[in-house]
């Protein structure tokens, strides 16, 4: 099993362009996984995406791989719960995004609770050889490949875990720091305005302590412009909005024009 390409990517801090899966849609996001995002993320924390919402997507990304498409996929949890990553391991997604992630200790518990007990690292990960994640078995070389393939993406979206991103950046296994802009704009006040200099202030705190631990850094755009304002301020991991984001508007400048006409 070769490395996924995002977690290559993160590790070697180079750029690469994704879109959220909030439809709970199969099809969505076996058609987005042609259009050449780097990565598609199926939302579990905010989106209405069950388990078995999950398996169907990562299934359906895999049918778009098998006819070419070069994607890879994440997993937003909908907390820290161990059990809940155990089963999005299994069936089949190596990255794994945490939202509100305040301290060291949680970032080494998401990051060892994604890993295997091997050499005394710690890991947590219970062991099961038959799930979809080894190809029900057949695939030998799973259950050893495993760690090194599994992807921690940590979100900081808190004053508190502002304060903390020096120690949360420092700890082993993290790969990412991804600044979760709506729910930190709104716990520092100022809700939606990411311009603010607080809000700047506390987001170029998190891109520093990135910086200095030598993570990659991960942020939501909402526009291609953002996209690039976010690329140009060092960004890596860079999110272009959401499968309902691309629906709506298209649909509404459509609308627009044909009513204009």
């Amino acid at each position: 099993m070769s490395a996924p390409s995002l977690k290559n990517s993160l590790l070697a801090r180079e750029p690469s362009v994704g879109c959220w899966l909030v439809q709970s849609s199969a099809a969505n996001a076996e058609a987005l996984a042609h259009c050449g995002f780097d990565w598609l993320l199926i939302d579990q924390e905010h989106a209405p995406n069950a388990t078995a919402d999950l398996l169907a997507q990562l299934r359906a990304i895999d049918a778009a791989r098998a006819h070419g498409a070069r994607v890879d996929v994440v997993a937003r949890m909908p907390g820290h719960d161990p059990a809940a990553i155990k089963t999005a391991m299994d069936c089949g997604a190596a990255s794994l995004m945490f939202p509100n992630v305040e301290s060291a200790q949680q970032a080494q518990d998401l990051a060892r609770a994604m890993r295997y007990a091997q050499g005394g690292n710690g890991g947590q990960r219970g062991v099961a050889g038959i799930v979809r994640a080894a190809r029900y078995g057949l695939d030998d070389a799973y259950l050893a490949g495993a760690n090194q393939h599994a992807c921690t993406i940590v979100q900081i979206e808190t004053p508190r875990g502002v304060d903390q991103a020096a120690a949360i950046a420092a700890v082993e296994g993290v790969d990412c720091l991804f600044v979760g802009p709506a729910d930190l704009s709104f716990g520092l006040g100022h809700p939606g305005d990411l311009e603010h200099p607080v809000v700047r202030e506390a987001i170029d705190h998190v891109r520093a302590a990135a910086d200095a631990a030598g993570r990659a850094l991960g942020m939501f755009a909402a526009s291609p412009q953002q996209w690039l304002q976010w690329r140009r301020a060092g960004f890596h991991m860079i999110a272009l909005h959401s499968d309902v984001a691309w629906l709506t508007r298209g649909a509404s400048a459509a609308l627009a024009e044909v009513r204009a006409a």
